[in-house]
C-alpha cells in the first residue's frame, strides 16, 4: 500500500540525533556482532535511569519474558497468570515453555490487572491443583497497574512477577520507575515505543543470578569450555552492539520524549473536552504515564470507534482498536479466564489516535479537526 508524504502514523520513530554517533564508533571499532561497548554501555545507562542493580539487552521484548519465564524455572504443564487485556507477545512465551495461560481481567481505573479477579485466579487454580508458576502483569499504554494491591497478593501466595514495562518506559508508580517493582522487569524498544532500538528489549532485576542466567540462556548457553560445548539448549537472543548504539542516543532523549506524548495527550483531552461522548483514562494518585499511546473511549449510539478509524484511514491518519483481549484470541481458545468482561468493553469502545513525539501541531490539529467530522 503506498501512502502519501502527508500521512500521520500512530506511533513512528523519533531519532534525537546522537544515535549516529554511537552507530559510528560501533563502525569504527568493528564491533558489528551481539557483543562490545555499546552494548555494556546501554545496560549500563538502562540501569542508571530505572535504578534498576542489573541489566540485560535482548532482541526484543518478547525474548526477555521468555527469557524471564525460563530463569523462574516455568516449564511444561505449569501455568503462568497473564493479563488478558494486552498484546499478545505477553503471553505467547508462556507457550514457548510449554505452560499454560490462565487470564485475567482488567479494572476499570487503569485497565491492567484487576487485583480481584488475580486472587480469584490463584485461589481457584490452587483448589484445582495448579498453583501458578508466575505472573506477568502488564503496564498498558503506559498506563502502571495497582501495584501495591497486586505485589501484596503475589507475596501472600508466593507467587513470582514478571512486570511487563514493555510499554511503560518513563513511568512511574508512587515516583518509582515501572519495570522496577517485579522480581524481573521487561522494556520493548520495537520501533513503535516511546524510544526504540528498531527492535530490542531488556531485562532488570535486583537479582544478579537471575541476570547472569538469562545472559547464559541468551547467547547459545554455552559452557565455559574452550570449545563450544552445551550441556542445555540455548537461544540467539542477544542485541546487536549497533541497536544498543541507536538505544543509547534514545535514551538521552527519554524524558523529553515523555514530555512529548505527555503534551499530546493533554491537547487531544482540551481539543475533545465538548464532546462528552468521548473520554480519556486518567491518572489515579501515584500513577505516572509515559501517555506512550493517547486512546479514547467512544459512548456514543451514533458513532463507533471503527467509524472513526475509517474516517481517518480514508484521510491517511492511522489510528488503530485498543487491544483485542487474549482469552478471545482464537489462539487461546477454551483456556481459563477470570473476569466480568472488563477489557472485552474496553476492546469494543477504545480506539488508539496518533501519538507519535513527532508529530507537530498541526497533525494534532488534523486529527481531531478528522474526528470531530465523524460526529458532526
Amino acid at each position: 500500500m503506498k501512502f502519501r508524504p502527508n500521512r500521520i502514523f500512530l506511533s513512528p520513530p523519533h531519532m534525537g540525533g546522537h544515535e549516529l554517533n554511537y552507530v559510528h564508533k560501533a563502525f569504527e571499532d568493528n564491533y558489528i556482532a551481539p557483543a562490545g561497548p555499546n552494548l555494556e554501555g546501554f545496560e549500563r545507562e538502562l540501569c542508571e535511569i530505572t535504578g534498576a542493580s542489573y541489566a540485560l539487552a535482548v532482541s526484543s521484548g518478547t525474548a526477555a519474558i521468555h527469557l524471564a519465564l525460563m530463569v523462574l524455572g516455568v516449564q511444561s504443564g505449569d501455568e503462568v497468570i497473564c493479563s488478558s487485556f494486552t498484546f499478545i507477545a505477553s503471553v505467547n512465551p508462556v507457550l514457548y515453555q510449554g505452560a499454560t495461560p490462565v487470564f485475567v481481567d482488567s479494572e476499570p481505573d487503569t485497565w491492567n490487572m484487576s487485583p480481584d479477579f488475580l486472587e480469584q485466579a490463584i485461589q481457584d487454580r490452587m483448589r484445582k491443583g495448579k498453583k501458578p508458576k508466575a505472573i506477568i502483569l502488564v503496564h498498558l499504554y503506559g498506563m502502571p497497574a495497582k501495584l501495591l494491591e497486586l505485589l501484596e497478593i503475589a507475596r501472600q501466595y508466593e507467587i513470582p512477577v514478571i512486570e511487563d514495562a514493555a510499554e511503560a518506559l518513563g513511568s512511574t508508580y508512587k515516583k518509582q520507575p515501572a519495570g522496577r517493582f517485579g522480581t524481573i522487569g521487561i522494556y520493548s524498544f520495537n520501533g513503535n515505543k516511546i524510544i526504540t532500538t528498531s527492535g530490542g528489549g531488556a531485562l532488570i532485576s535486583e537479582n544478579q543470578e537471575y541476570i547472569n542466567r538469562a545472559h547464559f540462556l541468551a547467547t547459545q548457553a554455552k559452557d565455559p569450555a574452550p570449545y563450544y560445548l552445551h550441556s542445555e539448549v540455548g537461544y540467539n537472543y542477544r542485541l546487536s552492539n549497533i541497536s544498543a548504539g541507536i538505544g543509547r542516543g534514545q535514551l538521552e532523549v527519554l524524558e523529553k520524549r515523555v514530555k512529548q506524548r505527555r503534551e499530546n495527550f493533554q491537547l487531544y483531552c482540551d481539543a475533545f473536552q465538548k464532546l462528552e461522548a468521548i473520554s480519556f483514562l486518567k491518572e489515579p494518585a501515584g500513577h505516572f504515564s509515559n501517555r506512550w499511546l493517547t486512546t479514547i473511549l467512544i459512548d456514543s449510539a451514533t458513532v463507533s470507534p471503527e467509524q472513526i478509524r475509517q474516517h481517518l484511514e480514508t484521510c491517511d491518519i492511522e489510528s488503530r482498536p485498543l487491544w483485542k483481549p487474549m482469552h478471545l484470541q482464537p489462539v487461546f481458545k477454551g483456556l481459563p479466564y477470570y473476569g466480568e468482561k472488563v477489557s472485552e468493553s474496553l476492546f469494543e469502545k477504545g480506539l488508539c489516535l496518533p501519538s507519535g513525539s513527532n508529530l507537530s501541531e498541526e497533525d494534532l490539529v488534523r486529527v481531531v479537526k478528522e474526528v470531530k467530522k465523524v460526529f458532526a
